[in-house]
């Protein structure tokens, strides 16, 4: 390794001669065990015999490969996660594409916060790189239908009842509520035409609930009485003709779960290396979402390190 000699790797016995194996190919195994392997810079330091110092230089040497990619037609799952604490200029976020059928990562991107621009740039670089997307499933982030213009978009129903739960809670004290919770809950088990028949039924029932106003006793000034009642209201409301896409294409996914779970994953692996900073971090993320399976500790790392 550019006259580090990379000794024998007590944990699987491989051996890292300069005669036995290429700068690249040390490289490509160093990585793999500090990503892929879950080893922290003190374990790689003890099980190649190096100073962690000379670790360090070496997989900041490492540059991953480009992406493949095949297009053809696809249903996208597109989502983001974040990491750091959601406050101004210290979290950042990832958005990624994924292929719903083929559980493949197709673009992503790093950035601040989600954006329309940011949904947009995916949009544009995936039908650059010649795939045809038949439909979009996402959260209800109001940029997305904007972002993905004449395309098919289906919110997600598990994020559809988490924005009523937010604003009813898991245990509405008010029937309001927990009629409205149910409702949202039976998103799972209907269709279109039964949902939107028991949504106007609930409107109308409660419609007295929903507008009721408050006046502030001293300065006078009014506020809707149940406003989370009535936000997880309208959200139904603005969201619903979005919740039923799939009707007309059972290949759509109803839910971005499978999105979610991968997620879940690059969390748990990205926390062995605590304490990295962002660039890193975001090198470590390219690898795990270049992996292309939906659990990187099953990925064929063949062309992905």
């Amino acid at each position: 390794m550019r006259g580090v000699q990379i000794y024998r790797c007590t944990r699987c016995n491989h051996r890292f001669q300069r005669a036995h194996r290429t700068r690249t190919e040390a490289l490509q195994q160093l990585w793999s065990d500090y990503v892929f392997h879950k080893q922290t810079v003190p374990e790689l330091a003890e099980n190649y015999q190096h100073d962690r110092r000379t670790i360090r230089k070496e997989l900041d040497a490492y540059q991953a490969p480009a992406k493949q990619h095949h297009p053809r037609p696809v249903h996208v799952l597109t989502d983001a996660t974040y990491w750091g604490e959601r406050k101004e200029g210290l979290s950042w976020c990832v958005l990624v594409a994924r292929d719903a059928d083929q559980h493949e990562n197709l673009v992503w991107q790093f950035a601040e916060t989600e954006t329309t621009s940011g949904y947009r740039s995916l949009h544009n670089q995936l039908e650059y790189l010649g795939y045809t997307l038949q439909s979009v499933t996402a959260d209800g982030f109001s940029g997305i239908p904007t972002a993905f213009a004449g395309i098919s978009y289906q919110m997600c129903h598990v994020h559809m009842e988490r924005l009523v739960t937010m604003r009813t809670t898991r245990k509405p004290q008010t029937e309001a509520g927990q009629v409205l919770l149910a409702l949202a809950r039976s998103l799972h088990t209907t269709n279109s035409h039964q949902f939107q028949t028991r949504l106007q039924q609930y409107i109308d029932r409660y419609r007295d609930v929903l507008n009721a106003k408050t006046v502030h006793p001293v300065t006078g000034e009014w506020d809707w009485t149940h406003r989370p009642l009535r936000q997880a209201t309208q959200s139904l409301v603005r969201l619903r003709p979005y919740l039923f896409t799939f009707e007309h294409d059972h290949q759509i996914p109803k839910t971005t779960n499978g999105l979610e779970g991968y997620f879940s994953h690059l969390k748990q692996y990205l926390a062995v290396h605590r304490g990295v900073d962002r660039a890193q971090a975001q090198r470590i993320l390219h690898s795990l979402l270049l992996a292309l399976s939906v659990h990187p500790d099953k990925a064929i790392l063949k062309n992905v390190v």
